[in-house]
This record gives C-alpha cells, sequence and structure tokens, in this order.
C-alpha cells in the first residue's frame, strides 16, 4: 500500500508491508502550520541533535537519575555510540526492530534514540514481562535486535529459544550473575562519538507500542516519525504549557506511551529535564519531588489518592502542575489532591494506539466532572452504534482524529478501532453543549441491568468517596431478572472490616449518593484490585 512518502529509509519493510490497508486507516489531520513536517525527517535528531547543535542546551541536564546526570550533549553521544554499535557490530538494518527491556533510567533513554537514529523500529517493553509475553511480542513483530538491562536478561534468555528471529542481543548495567552475555558499555567506549542519523521519512515507523493489555492480548500499535513529532508540539505546548526551566518526574514506564511522552520527549522537545526513577512508591515519588525540585508530575490516579495522605510530610512546593491519564480520575480523587496540595490535576485521555492525550483541560478551564475538550489539533465526537453522531446529552461511543491515529501491526482488531475515519477509542462518553467531554465507562464495561444504564467508574467513584474504602472496581454479572446487576469488589483500609455490615454501609452510602437503581447489589472484599504494570484496573479480571 501507499504511504504517501516518495522514498522510506527502511530496508526490512516487514513493517511497512504489514500496515493496515488505506481503507482500514483513519483520516489525519495536519490543520495546525506547525504540524505540517518536512517529508524528510529523524524524530530522534530532531529532538535531540537539534537540542545540542541548534539550541545550544548541550551542558543542559537532560536526565536526573541514581545511575548518574545525564546533559543533552551526554545523552545525544551516547545514544550515538549505541547507534554505531547497532549498525557497525549487530548489523542493524533500518527497519529491523529493536527491542528494550529496562526500567526508567538514562541507558534505557540513550537506547531509545539510538534505535531511531539508525532507522531502527524501537519496542519497548515493561520490565515486569516474563517469558512468555516477551515471545508473545518477538514473535508479534518479527524482531531481530533487542538492548537489555543485564538485570533482567534471565526471562529474555527463556524467550529467546522461542524466537528464532532475534539474533543480536546486547546487555547493560551489570552482568546480574548470567555469564556469557554480551556487554554493551565495552561495546560503546570503542566507538566514535558521532553518527550520521540514517535520512528517514516522515512516514516511515520509528515505534511499535504494545496496548497494556486491559482487555486481554496486546496489540502492537505502529507510530511513524511524525507522529513523534506531533504528539510533542501537541499536548505538552498547548495545554500543560511545558516550560524549558520544568523537571518533570512520574511513574509510568518508557514502554508506555504515557511515559514516553511525558517522561522523556516532552520535556526535550522544549529544554526541560526529567528525572528518571526505577521503581517508585507514593512516599518516595514524593521525596523525589522533594529533593530534585519537581516541577511537573505524570502519575495515575491511583498514585494520587495514596500520595494525598502524606503529601504534608514532604514539601513539594516546587510542584506546579500535574498530570492523571492511564484510567479515569475519579471526582473524589481529584478533590482530594486539591484538598492537599492546591494543585488541580490536569485530567486527559489519551490512548496507545493515538499515542498520547487528545482530550484534556487547562487549570483554568476546568468543569468539574469533566475530562475536557479536545486538544488543539485534534477533534472529537460521540457517535451511536450505527456511526451516526449524538446530539449534546446523548451517552455513545467516542470519536477522535487528529494527526495521529490507529495502525495496528497485522490486526483484525483494527476494523473495530477505525470507522469511517474515526478511532474509536472504546470509551463511552457524553459531551455537553459547550463541548466537554464526559467519561462514562469503557464500552465494553457499560452495565445494562433492568433497562437501566449503569457506568462502572461512577459507582467506583461514588465508593472511593467513603473513609473505608482504599481502592474498587465496580463490573456488571448476568442475573436472570436483571440481565446484569452491579457487582462492587473493594479493598478497604486498615482498620475496617470486611464484613455484611460494612458490606450494607456501602449499599446504602452509593444509594443516598446516586440513583438507588446504581447501587452495588453485589459486594466483594479482596486484598487488592488487578492492574496492569502501568496501574490500570483489569476490570476484565474482575469479570472473569
Amino acid at each position: 500500500m501507499s504511504t504517501g512518502n516518495t522514498r522510506t529509509a527502511h530496508l526490512d519493510t516487514f513493517a511497512r508491508d504489514h500496515l493496515p490497508p488505506a481503507e482500514l486507516q483513519p483520516e489525519f489531520l495536519f490543520e495546525l502550520p506547525h504540524l505540517r513536517y518536512p517529508e524528510r525527517i529523524n524524530c530522534a535528531a530532531e529532538l535531540l541533535d537539534r537540542a545540542v547543535n541548534e539550541h545550544d542546551w548541550g551542558e543542559r541536564m537532560a536526565i536526573y537519575s541514581a545511575a548518574g546526570n545525564f546533559s543533552y550533549r551526554q545523552l545525544l553521544e551516547s545514544a550515538n555510540r549505541i547507534a554505531r554499535v547497532l549498525v557497525e557490530d549487530m548489523g542493524l538494518i533500518p527497519g529491523n526492530r529493536v527491542l528494550l527491556r529496562s526500567a526508567n533510567n538514562p541507558m534505557l533513554a540513550a537506547c531509545w534514540f539510538a534505535v531511531i537514529k539508525a532507522g531502527g523500529i524501537v519496542v519497548t517493553t515493561m520490565p515486569l514481562l516474563r517469558a512468555k509475553e516477551l515471545t508473545d511480542v518477538i514473535v508479534k513483530a518479527r524482531i531481530s535486535h533487542a538492548l537489555c538491562d543485564a538485570r533482567l536478561a534471565e526471562e529474555l534468555e527463556i524467550a529467546r529459544g522461542a524466537c528464532p528471529t532475534l539474533t543480536s542481543l546486547s546487555y547493560y548495567n551489570g552482568d546480574a550473575g548470567v555469564p556469557g552475555l554480551d556487554r554493551l558499555e565495552p561495546r560503546m567506549a570503542a566507538k566514535p562519538a558521532s553518527f550520521d542519523n540514517i535520512d528517514t521519512a516522515r512516514d516511515d515507523i520509528c515505534l511499535i507500542a504494545f496496548t497494556s493489555g486491559t482487555t486481554g492480548k496486546p496489540k502492537g500499535t505502529m507510530h511513524f516519525h511524525r507522529d513523534v513529532m506531533a504528539i510533542c508540539d501537541c499536548f505538552p505546548r498547548s495545554t500543560l504549557k511545558l516550560e524549558g526551566d520544568d523537571i518533570v518526574c512520574g511513574t509510568p514506564p518508557l514502554a508506555f506511551t504515557f511515559g514516553l511522552g511525558g517522561m522523556l520527549l516532552f520535556p526535550l522537545r522544549l529544554g526541560g529535564s526529567a528525572v528518571l526513577v526505577e521503581r517508585l512508591t507514593p512516599d518516595l515519588l514524593l521525596r523525589t519531588v522533594q529533593d530534585s525540585k519537581v516541577t511537573v508530575l505524570f502519575t495515575a490516579p491511583t498514585f494520587y489518592r495514596m500520595m494525598a495522605g502524606q503529601v504534608g510530610q514532604f514539601d513539594t512546593s516546587s510542584l506546579r502542575k500535574c498530570v492523571s491519564a492511564g484510567e479515569a480520575l475519579p471526582v473524589a480523587t481529584r478533590k482530594l489532591w486539591q484538598e492537599a496540595t492546591g494543585i488541580c490535576i490536569i485530567d486527559g485521555i489519551g490512548a496507545t494506539e493515538m499515542l498520547h492525550i487528545f482530550i484534556s483541560h487547562t487549570e483554568d478551564d476546568v468543569r468539574p466532572g469533566a475530562t475536557g475538550r479536545p486538544i488543539p489539533g485534534y477533534r472529537a465526537c460521540i457517535l451511536d452504534n450505527e456511526g451516526n453522531p449524538l446530539p449534546a446529552g446523548s451517552v455513545g461511543r467516542l470519536a477522535v482524529k487528529g494527526p495521529t491515529g490507529c495502525r495496528y501491526l497485522d490486526d483484525p482488531r483494527q476494523e473495530a478501532y477505525v470507522s469511517d475515519g474515526w478511532n474509536l477509542t472504546g470509551d463511552a462518553y457524553l459531551m455537553d453543549a459547550d463541548g466537554y467531554f464526559f467519561y462514562q465507562s469503557r464500552t465494553d464495561d457499560m452495565i445494562v441491568s433492568a433497562g437501566y444504564n449503569i457506568g462502572g467508574p461512577e459507582v467506583e467513584d461514588c465508593l472511593l468517596a467513603h473513609p473505608a474504602v482504599a481502592e474498587c472496581g465496580v463490573v456488571g454479572v448476568p442475573d436472570a431478572e436483571r440481565g446484569q446487576v452491579v457487582k462492587a469488589f473493594v479493598a478497604l483500609k486498615a482498620g475496617y472490616n470486611p464484613d455484611a455490615a460494612m458490606a450494607k454501609a456501602l449499599q446504602e452510602h452509593v444509594k443516598n449518593h446516586l440513583a438507588p437503581y446504581k447501587y452495588p447489589r453485589l459486594i466483594e472484599f479482596r486484598s487488592a484490585m488487578p492492574r496492569t504494570e502501568t496501574g490500570k484496573l483489569q476490570r476484565f479480571r474482575l469479570r472473569d
């Protein structure tokens, strides 16, 4: 199929050959002049080489971490050396897929840029993936190369035997007790700090991001060089208003596109800095904010809720903006955080398929309960099941289009995600008369009970406002009389008993705050909720 470019840099055309056919791809919008990128662009060179060579940011700090700090120049030189290793020693040709496996640290960032500089396609994976899950990714994307933190070598080495395409691996950050590993650092040390970036096209694929698996088997989403640039030139500029002296930190892994943008690409695009921490707990994140003078925070609603009660123990006066994404932000959590810090969380909805946030709000344009409005560069509407636009006030399927969009890697689910040019995110939303979008549920999480449509997140939000509830998940379960009934899975805070009296109290709490038909007729107490590595609630596991 044609992708609109005149000359691809890719010699290995596997990914290009497995793009969805043109009629199943969404319509892409480039209405804003600054989103019309030149035909030849390499996003790594645009973000990193220009920072040093044109903006003169070479001595600015790009990354702070316990493993050492990297200036923009040091990050560029490390990426150049790794790119040389990939091409000269490991035989990478443009279009090859390269798996990255690491927690958030400067070497992972350098490897990410190196792969793209060399014309490769980067596939970053979550550190907690086991051999079976890694095998699925490697086989699906026919990955040929891997750069891996040696501390995570064991599972990759197990997977290697079932992955004949994976022929070239190199490891960094110690030997982790695994003998015979090919070591990346000695190879880097032998290379010059310069590299001639591959002359890629703006619509050459540079990234395959796998979805986090909230609904089952992950899908590979393919993104172009221009897509990476577009997310850097949309949300952080128009909505977040990130600045060159900002220091960002947060919990999302760089393998998660929310983390890739917020924790690496966005600050580098504007001359800022990132604090990368490999493993964060709520108290450690607050301590990092205090010690590193973090100004912008990226994390999921669950972390904001857990941190709210501990904020007073730390100096967070440097913090000026907080961003939430990954799952719906409960009203109770937003209120709790604002009362504790004085900061209104910037909520946003994004998707791996869309690469990053496409609906959000600024601190000055908040409507209670609303996610926000489409950010500049994107459009959104609400459609019925037949694909017809619905009037304001109606609940339906969220549809969005903009400079990014869904291109699954050889996956029949493409046809369900894209319809008539729109990306159908799988979310049920309501749009009011002023164009604000209000989250209802995932479309497959909508509970239909005795003819009533009930959004699970609305019931969850109500339960979270009860002082005994630490976290919860709400799903519909089959019922002979009503079709479905609402069932709540609840984890209680310390000091509360998971007994029949508590279940009754929670049911009455919901009845007193929502329409009575929405209350959970069934309550099951659990010690914790099943979540993905990025913190998303896995409701499908509760239903199972």
